[in-house]
């Protein structure tokens, strides 16, 4: 399995960020082959952070493109600086 981690700060409206992303984007993702999980978090002050889970990387790699440019459509207003992104190769899973 590959995972992409996105971590976004000075998000002004969680709230409606999760709404957004949960009723627009999930359904993206899950079109996406190898799509295992998605977690959409809120870590409060102003800091969401998103878990993308596909069996290789490229669904991963697919999920970072569609990630930026459902935000830059979608919810620049609401996260208006770009996220840092981790992504790599699953090594241990419970």
């Amino acid at each position: 399995m590959y995972a992409a981690v996105r971590r976004y700060e000075g998000v002004t409206d969680p709230a409606e960020a999760g709404r957004r992303v949960a009723e627009g984007f999930v359904p993206l993702l899950r079109q996406v082959p190898g799509f295992v999980a998605y977690y959409w978090v809120d870590a409060g002050d102003g800091v969401m952070v998103s878990t993308s889970v596909f069996e290789d990387q490229a669904g991963a790699e697919e999920s970072i493109q569609r990630a930026t440019g459902f935000v830059r459509d979608n919810l620049e207003t609401l996260l208006p600086n770009p996220p840092q992104v981790t992504a790599g190769q699953v090594v241990a899973a419970g």
